[in-house]
């Protein structure tokens, strides 16, 4: 029997130079007033300029919320609620990298529904539609100007809390390559990186289907092509714009498939010793790739053949185990570091490490990975990439 597939997307993407410019005359059919939520550092780089000029274009107020913090957590998503209901605001902008989208998103379904965020986490538990976001992204990596998803640390339990609802999705993402041009190094590093493995695990996920594949497939051949130059020049338009494009085939990717066991791992890190995500799923990615591999060893070697790895001639074991090279290279040519080298505090995470595990097998990622992995199991992995 012929099987079908459901595909979430927002409403409308925009894609190409510029494109954030055009935040005007989308704000007009979305509310009344907006927020603006940011951090204090895109607004010193002038990135907000265009944004705030086609806002007044349009005649459509706006308040800001610049306070957004690496790690978001419940109380920066409470004040910024409060910024929202004090400005009277009826929908978003999203100005920033991952992090001012998942304050957006977790203000918006807060705006809607009540209660604090920590009760929706999980699943599908956000039972009205947030108030409407426009996404328009810096960076290019985390892909949530097109995913259903945010994540917002409680602090009181360390414990990031992955949340997941369509009612949280963006209606409007505006994909625009300049936004990116200023980017730093070290952030380009982390959020292309936080890309790749999205794309990675989008392929290999169990809940993977023929669009998601498509998806995946090209985000990562764009990526690996990519991201050395987008690196190394950040000002290479070129690099940044298919780095972007990559970048957002991967959020659709894993968004309607989901991701694996990196993800599932990587949030308890930030949680436990704030490392910045893109970074943790790249220093887990090889080490979980070689352990994953025998629960799909010919999406594997896709992997690796999309990387631009040599497979003529080899197994399909042997192809598929230079996946995990394919991802450990950029690791070393864009300078991330092992867990120890990142400041994870040895006898701190001797004294967490099962707790993580747990902690990974209730966030529900470890469940779509190709190879199942029992607490034990990723206990060792997490000694492996440490």
């Amino acid at each position: 029997m012929m099987q079908t597939y459901q595909f979430k997307a927002p409403s409308v993407i925009v894609n190409g130079p510029g494109a954030a410019k055009e935040v005007g005359n989308f704000a007009k059919s979305l509310g009344k007033k907006a927020l603006l939520v940011t951090d204090t550092q895109l607004e010193k780089a002038g990135l907000l300029n265009d944004i705030k000029k086609s806002l007044e274009i349009a005649g459509v107020p706006f308040a800001m919320y610049d306070k957004v913090v690496m790690e978001p957590t419940q109380d920066y998503t409470e004040e910024g609620l409060k910024a929202f209901q004090e400005a009277g605001s009826d929908f978003l902008i999203a100005v920033g990298g991952g992090s001012p989208m998942d304050t957006a998103k977790a203000i918006g379904a807060l705006a809607t529904n009540g209660g604090k965020i920590s009760d929706f986490m999980g699943a599908n538990r956000i039972p009205k539609p947030a108030a409407p976001l426009i996404a328009i992204p810096t960076t290019a990596g985390t892909g949530s100007e097109v995913t259903p998803f945010t994540i917002i640390t409680d602090t009181a339990k360390d414990v990031k809390m992955l949340i997941a609802s369509p009612n949280i999705l963006p209606r409007v993402a505006l994909v625009d390559p300049l936004m990116t041009l200023q980017m730093p190094q070290g952030i380009t590093a982390a959020t292309v990186l936080d890309a790749l493995t999205h794309a990675i695990e989008a392929y290999v996920s169990v809940k993977a289907q023929p669009l998601t594949d498509t998806l995946a497939l090209q985000a990562i051949r764009m990526i690996g092509a990519n991201l050395r130059q987008a690196w190394s020049n950040g000002d290479n338009l070129e690099a940044r714009t298919n780095m972007l494009i990559g970048s957002l085939h991967a959020g659709l990717a894993f968004a309607n498939s989901s991701v694996a066991l990196v993800h599932g791992m990587a949030r308890p890190i930030g949680a436990y010793f704030h490392v910045p995500h893109g970074i943790s799923n790249a220093a887990l990615l090889p080490t979980v790739i070689e352990f994953s591999i025998l629960g799909n060893p010919e999406k594997y070697a896709d992997i690796a053949e999309a990387m631009g790895e040599n497979t003529e001639g080899l197994s399909l074991l042997d192809a598929a185990y230079l996946a995990a090279e394919a991802t450990r290279r950029p690791n070393d040519d864009l300078k991330i570091p092992t867990l120890k080298g990142l400041g994870v505090e040895e006898k701190k995470f001797h004294s967490v490490v099962k707790q993580m595990a747990a902690d990974a097998i209730a966030s529900g990622s470890p469940g779509n990975n190709p190879r199942k992995a029992t607490p034990d199991e990723i206990v060792e992995l997490y000694k492996k990439a440490y």
